[in-house]
């Protein structure tokens, strides 16, 4: 099963946190715990070594750690990072990036999925700040569990109370093994620039860092999709428990993507693919020994009129495409939507500078056969797991209409 790193922050309801690994530890997880310094306040770490059979992770300071940058190493081996209980202070660390212990260093290492079960009093629940700090670990894909009502520590009766230990184990599964439209499926998704070569050293491309394609194959595997990421250049990890293609020029990208979708349920063409290539790139670097040069272009392949193309008339797989525009941004997207036959655009303003290419945040448009939907600026992570949620809507509708 999976690897899961649970972190005990200082609250009463960590005393919770031993039934939580034990029911992990039932549906066959293998639990790594990891204690914040005020944790060790309500409950011996020698408790959770006893259960969980390892060393309980207290601090990146501790002699020997460093062997292996302890907190990295788990990082990147973990399948879910579970934060039970999680008080006001490691939710508002969290949220602005802090990293003073193993826990808060491990949340900012790892690229697994996280699900936070939050407990405090009633009053530190409402407060602003903190529903400030929920809010921002939300939009960043943070799961939650949430509190239930009743009477706190503190002699309070109100919400804020950890929630039960069967309810955050159930959270576990549904994460870990999700039962929407997308579990078990395979899903498509291209991401990144194309190059487009010139010379040996110079190419035609354009701005893409492909973060959006990034974010939108990590979205669809944390709802227990198989994920294949074709990926022109790019410069960012890839996303856990994702398969990767690497791809440099559109024909590649052509090749890779046709070669997957008959096998797939979903291809989402999110890469910038270059619509022009240089007929005839010469073998070696052009020196500049003339004022002028002139490139001759031809068209490259339209991959999503080929997808649609290849339906005939089905519904297999679900295509969803992308619209960067300057100009005209929705009438462009309806047009491309009609004439390639697909069922879902993703429409954004590249001109602008607080969204679109090279940035972590987005404002979209999604536009499809029903209408249209403004998804407001905000990360990219959020913008992806908003697209795939409609995915998953699409894939339900179309199931009902067959049955």
């Amino acid at each position: 099963m999976a690897m899961i790193a649970l972190g005990v922050c200082g609250g009463i309801g960590a005393y919770k946190s031993v039934e939580v690994l034990r029911g992990l530890q039932k549906q066959g997880h293998d639990v790594v715990v990891v204690m914040t310094r005020a944790a060790r306040r309500f409950v011996g770490e020698l408790t959770f070594e006893a259960i969980s059979r390892h060393r309980v992770l207290t601090s990146q300071f501790a002699p020997g750690a460093n062997s292996d940058i302890e907190h990295i190493s788990l990082a990147s081996s973990i399948d879910l990072l579970l934060v039970a209980p999680a008080t006001a202070n490691i939710i508002g660390k969290f949220a602005g990036g802090i990293a003073d212990d193993f826990l808060t260093s491990l949340y900012l290492a790892t690229k697994a999925p996280v699900l936070m079960a939050p407990a405090m009093n009633t009053h530190m629940l409402e407060h602003a700040a903190v529903q400030q700090n929920l809010d921002v670990l939300g939009r960043r894909g943070v799961r939650f569990v949430d509190p239930g009502s009743g009477f706190l520590a503190c002699g309070w009766i109100g919400k804020g109370r950890l929630a039960e230990p069967a309810e955050i184990v159930a959270a576990v599964g549904e994460m870990l093994s999700p039962a929407g439209p997308l579990n078990g499926r395979t899903v498509v998704v291209t991401a990144g620039p194309t190059w487009e070569a010139i010379d040996p050293v110079r190419f035609v491309g354009n701005r893409s860092s492909g973060k959006m394609g990034y974010a939108l194959a990590a979205s669809a595997r944390s709802r227990g999709a198989r994920v294949v990421l074709i990926s022109g250049p790019s410069s960012l990890p890839a996303p856990a428990g994702v398969e990767v293609v690497h791809v440099t020029t559109a024909v590649e990208m052509r090749d890779a993507t046709i070669a997957r979708a008959p096998q797939a349920e979903v291809v989402i063409m999110a890469a910038a693919v270059a619509d022009y290539m240089p007929v005839a790139p010469a073998d070696q670097k052009l020196h500049k020994d003339r004022n002028d040069l002139t490139l001759t272009l031809v068209r490259t392949p339209d991959i999503l009129t080929e997808l649609g193309g290849l339906r005939a008339g089905g519904n297999r797989p679900l295509l969803v495409g992308f619209a960067a525009e300057t100009t005209d941004m929705v009438a462009s997207a309806r047009r491309k939507r009609r004439e390639k036959g697909i069922d879902l655009i993703v429409a954004n303003d590249v001109s602008r500078a607080d969204a679109g290419f090279e940035v972590d945040d987005n404002e979209v448009t999604l536009v499809s056969e029903s209408g249209e939907e403004v998804l407001p600026l905000q990360p990219k992570a959020a913008i992806a797991a908003r697209v795939v949620e409609r995915i998953e809507a699409l894939l339900t509708s179309r199931a009902s209409a067959l049955t």
